[in-house]
């Protein structure tokens, strides 16, 4: 694979290995192997599985190689992985991240981070102006999420990038919504990349993964030393369904995204729907940024009722989605930020940020468009 430059939906499929270098079989076997013989006393390439893995290594290098990384490192969640990126600060240090992010993430910067010694300020990233005023002696990392997850405010990473370089600080983005089909923020100045790959890139809401890669050899080899001390690896089984998954994203993630255009714009017209925010309307606000920095709106809508009190009969009428506080899986699911992906953050902080009881996250899945938009009309009349 590292003889040419392939397109996108030819390095999905083959990733960095393409077949099992001991046997020549299409896929490479689930090595379901704690640890490996020293032959006469020397470690090989594999000596414990905590450090390495070949079936681990697969997901790894498909992720470096996706983002245009220099290596990859997979985790048991997507918020080890949050963690996992998190650990190159250390205490003293001060981290600058989005007011809106998502509610795992700012659960674990607002709770975890501040007894380990390092303070966060909450910002609208979207905001140059406010990230160089809460840039102190003391920080070291900007942590951005773009689109941001549920209000889809657009950060230009070029722009923040540059801050970072000038500044001597750290980049970090959360890549979860878009993939690196959509959005490749190495390229765009960033220096770690973060997903869950328990969403699009797993895509079939059976595993739980979490994925790093830089384009920094350094941070590289500092993320591989806490990796391989921490432990919390993603296992050999789930690293074959996240291979398995990561090979048909394009097809998924075309589909959706076209569903997800035709769901956005349909419920922007309907009566019981105060707003959506879904980055391929004409009319969403940073349309122009997104586009300059993403080649799709993604398969991720936002959008808010009129009335508090429909929420509850939308919720018990709708048949086709499951209504989890997820994203990313071939079907389509339905969120109430509120109860579910934001659950953790206070409700005051919610209702400053602008996330309140009537908004919903539709992840789009790939069932047929017309049979989605007959159930969501059909229990959106009903309210």
């Amino acid at each position: 694979m590292a003889d040419k430059t392939y397109r996108p939906a030819t390095l999905l499929v083959h990733q960095g290995i393409d077949r099992d270098p001991a046997t020549g079989a299409s896929t490479v076997p689930i090595y379901q192997a704690s640890t490996y013989h020293h032959t006469g006393g020397q470690p090989g390439e594999y000596d414990y599985a905590r450090s390495g893995n070949p079936s681990r290594q697969q997901v790894e290098d498909a992720i470096a190689l996706l983002e245009g990384g220099v290596r990859g490192f997979a985790y048991a969640t997507g918020m080890a992985a949050v963690g996992s990126a998190l650990a190159l600060l250390k205490s003293g240090d001060h981290l600058i991240a989005p007011n809106d992010l998502y509610g795992g993430s700012w659960r674990y910067l607002s709770m975890i981070l501040p007894d380990q010694g390092i303070t966060t300020s909450f910002v609208d990233i979207t905001d140059l102006q406010q990230i160089e005023d809460a840039i102190t002696p003391a920080t070291r990392a900007i942590f951005l999420e773009t689109p941001s997850n549920p209000l889809f405010n657009i950060t230009d990473i070029r722009a923040v990038a540059q801050i970072a370089r000038d500044r001597g600080l750290l980049t970090l983005l959360d890549n979860t919504f878009m993939t690196p089909l959509l959005q490749r923020p190495l390229d765009l100045g960033i220096d770690v990349v973060i997903h869950s790959g328990t969403k699009f890139l797993g895509g079939h809401s059976d595993l739980m993964a979490g994925l790093i890669t830089t384009a920094d050899p350094e941070l590289a080899r500092r993320l591989k030393q806490f990796q391989n001390a921490f432990g919390a690896v993603l296992a050999p089984f789930d690293s074959f369904l996240l291979s398995r998954g990561i090979k048909t994203l394009k097809l998924r993630l075309e589909t959706a995204q076209q569903s997800a255009q035709a769901l956005a714009e349909r419920l922007q017209a309907h009566p019981a729907v105060a707003k959506v925010w879904y980055p391929g309307l004409a009319d969403f606000t940073a349309r122009a940024l997104h586009s300059s920095q993403a080649s799709g709106a993604g398969a991720v809508l936002s959008f808010e009722l009129k009335d508090k009190q429909a929420i509850e009969p939308l919720l018990q009428r709708v048949k086709l989605p499951i209504i989890a506080p997820s994203l990313g899986g071939v079907e389509t699911i339905l969120t109430h930020c509120w109860s579910m992906s934001h659950a953790a953050i206070p409700a005051e902080t919610k209702l400053r940020l602008g996330i309140h009881e009537t908004l919903l996250r539709i992840s789009v899945g790939i069932e047929d468009v017309e049979d989605l938009w007959d159930d969501f009309a059909a229990a959106l009349e009903s309210v």
